[in-house]
């Protein structure tokens, strides 16, 4: 991508793997997909970002600010996430990634509709910002970052469209939290890209394992869960086979 600007690069980066969600959600709202498959699809792109956030997220955070710096912004992100994700919980948006009956209707909890948007949004910020954040120093974005936040994202939004469409969620809304949420992962990769440059190593690393924790509380509370509860007999292996898909993609990009 020569002769771009590289802040045009991150936002577009960061807008194509949040793309990703938009075709899961079209193919999860359009078609009738097993439960089971979409399960195990679900435990897949679990492994895929456990996988990502070991060796690219939390390893680039250790080497760039040390333990103290990698430890505390981890520890925070998944504090901070839990906290967030606890309070829309509360407002109707605990099962919004889950492809059954489990989301409620705006009937049966008013309000509920906001909340699964805002926490659709919540799960996606700090996949995008650590995509900008890859981009610095080298100037080059993160192949790995990009391909295994993009492979998580088909089955977030396929998972999370199907139930939306169970709980009677209108075609404008579904397609509309997507699309929203993709310029916002461009948006939030550009500002990674941008606003964290002219920042020391300790803060940059600082707020990548901040995204990493917030990343892997949201797998826990959201994702695994669907994994598990449909596809339990196979859900481990499927994360495994991910993981590993993951851990080869990072070797063959030189990771």
């Amino acid at each position: 991508m020569q002769g771009i600007p590289l802040w045009a690069q991150a936002g577009f980066w960061g807008f194509v793997a949040g793309a990703a969600l938009i075709i899961g959600a079209f193919v999860g709202y359009k078609f009738k997909v097993p439960q089971r498959l979409i399960a195990a699809i679900m435990a897949f792109g679990s492994g895929v970002l456990i996988s990502a956030l070991s060796f690219e997220l939390i390893a680039e955070a250790y080497r760039r600010g040390g333990f103290a710096s990698m430890a505390t912004g981890f520890l925070g992100g998944a504090a901070v996430y839990t906290a967030a994700n606890w309070y829309l919980s509360r407002k109707g948006a605990k099962h919004r990634k889950r492809s059954g009956n489990q989301q409620p209707k705006e009937s049966e909890q008013s309000g509920s509709g906001v909340a699964i948007a805002v926490g659709a949004l919540l799960d996606g910020i700090p996949e995008s910002i650590v995509i900008g954040l890859s981009m610095l120093g080298g100037g080059t974005v993160s192949a790995v970052a990009v391909g295994a936040i993009f492979l998580s994202n088909v089955p977030e939004g396929l998972s999370s469209a199907a139930g939306m469409k169970k709980a009677g969620r209108s075609t404008a809304y579904v397609f509309g939290i997507w699309i929203g949420i993709a310029v916002a992962s461009g948006i939030a990769s550009l500002i990674g890209y941008t606003v964290f440059q002219d920042f020391s190593a300790g803060v940059v690393a600082a707020t990548t394992a901040v995204a990493a924790g917030a990343i892997l509380s949201m797998l826990v509370d959201t994702m695994i869960p669907e994994a598990f509860d449909v596809a339990h007999d196979f859900a481990g292996l499927i994360t495994v086979a991910g993981f590993l898909a993951a851990y080869a993609l990072s070797k063959l990009g030189g990771g």
